[in-house]
C-alpha cells in the first residue's frame, strides 16, 4: 500500500505567514495612541529577528509648514530585541510591545540621532521623493528612476547600499517615509519584501493619523476646559470685585468721618498722655485703611486713559523729587542716568507717574537700613523704537517661588498693603501698550518697563 504525503504550497506558506505578521502587526499598533511609542512600535516592529523582514529602519514625517521631511526615528536590529510578546503565544491571539526603557535607548543611539538631524527638501527634482510623496508607491533605490538620478542622494548618507522607501498615508495624503535596508547583511530587498513594506505602510500610516488626530481632540478638550474655567474664575473675580467696590465705598464715608473727629480730638489733647497715643493710632490707622480702600476702588473701576504727548524724563524727575524725603530718611543713594533724549511717550502723565511712584516707593520700602536705587532710560531700535526704563534697588530682592506671582491682585510680600500696587501699575503699562517685568540681580530686584516711544 503507497502512502500519498501530503502537497506542500510554499507561496501559499507564504502568504499565510504574511497575513499573519500583518495581523500581529495591526494588533500591535492598535494597542496604545501614545504617538512616541507607536513610532519606536512600527519600526521595532519591522526590524526585529523574529519578524526577518528588515536590518534597519527609519521614519520621517512631513512638515507642512517647511514642506520637508524632516527625521523623528530610525532603529536597527541591535537596539529590536526588546519586543514582548502580549497575550501569549499564538501569533493570532498575541500582541507586542515595548517597554520605556527599550524606547529611550533607542532614542538616545548614535544612529537616531543622526536620522533626527535629517531633512529633506519635498520640493526638489530628485524623482523617488516625488514618486513616494505625490504618487504615494514604493520606490527601490536599485529602481531605473533611481539609478539615472543624479539630483540628490535621498537618505544616501544614512543608507549607503540598497534600500527601500514606502509611503505614509492618510486620508490619500503622505504624510510620512519609512525607509527600510539591510546593512549587516547586505541581504537584497526582494519584491516579496517590497509587497509587504507597502501593505505594513498602509497600516502604519493609518495608525500614526488616528494617534495624531487623538492627540488633536485631547489638546482642544484641555484647551476648552482651561478656557471654560478661566471664564468662571472671571466671573467670580467680577463678582468679588464689584462686591469690593462697593463695600470699600460703603466705608470710606464712615471712615472719613471718625478720621476727621480723631483727627480734632488729637490736637485738643496735651503732648505726652495715653489719650493722644490713643487718638494718634486711630489717625494713623484710618489713614493706612482709606489708602487701602482707595486702591481697591481704583483697581475695581474701569481705567480712563487720556493719551498726551508726555516727557518720560519729566516724569521721574518728578517721582524723584517727591520722594527726596524719603530717600533721607532712609539713606538711599539715588542714581540716573538718561541718554540721547528726548524720551516721548504717548499716555497719561497721571498714571504713568502712579507706576513708576509705586515702583520706586517699594525699592524704598525693601531698604529700610539704606542701600543704591539706580535708574535709567536707554532706547531699542528694534523696528519700532522703543523706551527702556530700568529701577533696581539693592533690598535683596524677590524670593524666587513669589516672583512670577508679583503681578497679580491681592499678592504682596509685604506684611502691609493690599498686594494691588503691582497688579494696578501692570494694568497701566498694558493699558499703554507696554510690559513690565521684574527679576533678581546679585544686590536685589530690577524692574523692567518697556513702552513704544512717538516717532
Amino acid at each position: 500500500m503507497r502512502v500519498h504525503e501530503p502537497l506542500q504550497h510554499p507561496e501559499a506558506d507564504n502568504r499565510l505567514s504574511e497575513l499573519t505578521l500583518l495581523y500581529q502587526f495591526s494588533k500591535t499598533m492598535l494597542s496604545t495612541i501614545r504617538l512616541n511609542k507607536l513610532t519606536h512600535l512600527i519600526l521595532t516592529a519591522i526590524t526585529t529577528p523574529s519578524s526577518n523582514l528588515f536590518e534597519r529602519a527609519i521614519l520621517f514625517m512631513r512638515n507642512e509648514k517647511s514642506n520637508v521631511l524632516q527625521g523623528m526615528l530610525g532603529v536597527t536590529r541591535q537596539l529590536s530585541e526588546g519586543l514582548q510578546i502580549v497575550g501569549g503565544r499564538d501569533a493570532l491571539g498575541s500582541r507586542w510591545d515595548i517597554s520605556d526603557e527599550i524606547i529611550s535607548r533607542q532614542r538616545s543611539a548614535e544612529f537616531c540621532l543622526q536620522v533626527r538631524l535629517t531633512r529633506i527638501e519635498i520640493d526638489t527634482a530628485c524623482p523617488m521623493i516625488h514618486q513616494i510623496v505625490s504618487e504615494r508607491s514604493v520606490c527601490h533605490s536599485d529602481d531605473d528612476v533611481c539609478r539615472k538620478c543624479q539630483t540628490c542622494h535621498f537618505v544616501g548618507h544614512l543608507c549607503t547600499g540598497s534600500f527601500a522607501a514606502a509611503p505614509l498615508v492618510a486620508r490619500e495624503t503622505a504624510i510620512g517615509v519609512i525607509v527600510v535596508d539591510n546593512p549587516d547583511s547586505g541581504r537584497e530587498i526582494s519584491n516579496d519584501n517590497l509587497h509587504f513594506l507597502q501593505l505594513f505602510a498602509n497600516q502604519a500610516g493609518m495608525a500614526i493619523e488616528n494617534s495624531m488626530l487623538y492627540n488633536r481632540i485631547e489638546d482642544a478638550h484641555l484647551n476648552l476646559r482651561d478656557a471654560r474655567e478661566r471664564l468662571l474664575h472671571g466671573e467670580r473675580l467680577a463678582a468679588i470685585g464689584e462686591m469690593a467696590a462697593n463695600l470699600a465705598h460703603e466705608l470710606k464715608n464712615p471712615l472719613i468721618t471718625i478720621g476727621g473727629f480723631a483727627g480734632r480730638l488729637l490736637k485738643s489733647l496735651p503732648a505726652e498722655t495715653r489719650e493722644r497715643r490713643y487718638a494718634d493710632t486711630i489717625v494713623s490707622e484710618v489713614g493706612r485703611l482709606e489708602k487701602m480702600l482707595a486702591e481697591i476702588l481704583a483697581f475695581s473701576r474701569k481705567p480712563t486713559i487720556c493719551f498726551t504727548s508726555c516727557d518720560l524724563e519729566e516724569i521721574i524727575r518728578d517721582c524723584l523729587s517727591s520722594c527726596a524725603a524719603t530717600f533721607e530718611d532712609h539713606n538711599i543713594k539715588i542714581s540716573f542716568s538718561s541718554e540721547s533724549p528726548p524720551w516721548m511717550v504717548s499716555g497719561d502723565a497721571h498714571q504713568l507717574k502712579q507706576v513708576f511712584l509705586n515702583l520706586i516707593l517699594n525699592s524704598c520700602d525693601a531698604m529700610p537700613e539704606g542701600g543704591e536705587l539706580a535708574l535709567t532710560l536707554e532706547k531699542v531700535s528694534s523696528g519700532k523704537k522703543t523706551v527702556i526704563v530700568s529701577i533696581e534697588d539693592t533690598g535683596g530682592g524677590i524670593p524666587k517661588e513669589m516672583l512670577p506671582q508679583i503681578f497679580k491682585p491681592f499678592f504682596t510680600t509685604k506684611h502691609h498693603g493690599t498686594g494691588l500696587g503691582l497688579a494696578i501699575a501692570n494694568r497701566i503699562i498694558l493699558n499703554h501698550f507696554g510690559s513690565i517685568e521684574a527679576c533678581n540681580k546679585e544686590r536685589g530686584v530690577v524692574f523692567t518697563i518697556m513702552l513704544p516711544l512717538l516717532e
